[in-house]
């Protein structure tokens, strides 16, 4: 499956445009890797255990968006968009939705 954030894949034109598809992720903050990230704040450097919870959430997403996408019949998804959300009281929450246009090329 080709995901792309163009509008066009070149060399392969769309033969049929599918409809819209989505994949969302929420994924719950850990206190412990909470405390860990705010030492590293103020220590300063990345926080590889926030960075690795994303970088699977969004996988994830574009994971489900895909299958969507193949649940249809189509073998691309063409416009495909991120969007990272923080939800919950205490911003507890983080959300990953993906969304494109599933095509069959």
């Amino acid at each position: 499956m080709i995901s792309t954030t163009t509008n066009a894949i070149e060399g392969h034109p769309v033969q049929k445009y599918l409809g819209i598809v989505t994949g969302e992720v929420i994924v719950g903050a850990n206190i412990f890797r909470d405390l860990f990230a705010s030492v590293r704040d103020i220590v300063g450097g990345r926080s590889g255990s926030y960075e690795d919870v994303l970088a699977r959430a969004r996988k994830q997403a574009l994971e489900e968006m895909e299958g969507h996408a193949a649940a249809l019949g189509g073998n691309a998804v063409i416009g495909v968009d991120i969007d990272y959300e923080v939800l919950g009281a205490n911003g507890s929450m983080l959300m990953v939705s993906t969304s494109g246009t599933a095509v069959i090329i």
